[in-house]
């Protein structure tokens, strides 16, 4: 057992542990005066940046300058471990709104701050309601003017990225505003799935060009899909890769 491993578990984990009760805190008190969000967003880009320092964890991005940080976008990535959204939360200059799994928002005290910050529920098993709440998705996009967040896959993997699900398409077609992919590497190494065990290293985030939506329909959501997977592929160096389900 190593020095940095004890001394992760015995104080990197409580301080992250407390710093997290905190903030969280702050998020939930700070939603009762605001209601779009954005004090949320900003504590929880404080806090993500606060967990990657005493991680020991440094992010290098690339591709910021493709994108106008006051504009909507959908911004698709794929997904290989829990540290990736404080990692883009935290270098990606944009007010995002994320779309997650309803179990989450089950959770005490983490389902309440979810909900007040406005992001998204969606029940994957459930055609019509995972459908509404992409609608709903594609409305806060054109009224709040904010970003969206997703991690089409549904699920972590090991590497190979699987294939996407069509709601990031059906989302950013529906609204009229650009995909942005996102490709993210290095999370993986850092925190493995089922770790609690945060390794210092680096993380990349490549951001590639907007692709535009207005010449398209919610019938090309299928198609559209494809092309944002094989740009992101092509970010992280998988084009046309495939994995099995993990």
């Amino acid at each position: 057992m190593s020095l940095h491993y004890l001394y992760t578990l015995l104080v990197t984990d409580p301080i992250i542990i407390v710093m997290t009760i905190l903030f969280g805190t702050f998020s939930v008190l700070a939603s009762f005066f605001d209601s779009r969000g954005k004090i949320q967003h900003q504590i929880a880009v404080t806090w993500s940046r606060i967990l990657l320092r005493i991680g020991g964890v440094s992010v290098e991005v690339e591709g910021l300058e493709r994108i106008d940080t006051t504009r909507s976008y959908v911004f698709v990535a794929n997904h290989l471990s829990l540290i990736d959204t404080p990692a883009m939360l935290a270098h990606i200059p944009v007010d995002f709104r994320f779309i997650a799994k309803r179990s989450l928002f089950r959770i005490p005290f983490l389902g309440t701050h979810l909900t007040r910050a406005g992001h998204i529920p969606i029940v994957r098993d459930d055609p019509r309601s995972a459908v509404k709440s992409m609608v709903e998705a594609a409305r806060i996009l054109r009224e709040r003017k904010v970003s969206i967040m997703l991690f089409p896959e549904g699920s972590r993997s090991m590497g190979p990225m699987k294939e996407f699900k069509e709601g990031a398409a059906f989302i950013a077609i529906k609204a009229g505003v650009p995909v942005v992919p996102v490709g993210v590497m290095g999370t993986l190494d850092i925190l493995p799935t089922g770790s609690a065990y945060v390794k210092p290293g680096r993380i990349r985030l490549r951001l590639g060009a907007p692709i535009p939506t207005d010449h398209l329909s919610v019938k090309d959501r299928e198609a559209f899909t494809r092309t944002i997977r094989d740009k992101v592929g092509e970010l992280i160096g998988q084009p046309g890769a495939v994995a099995a389900d993990a």
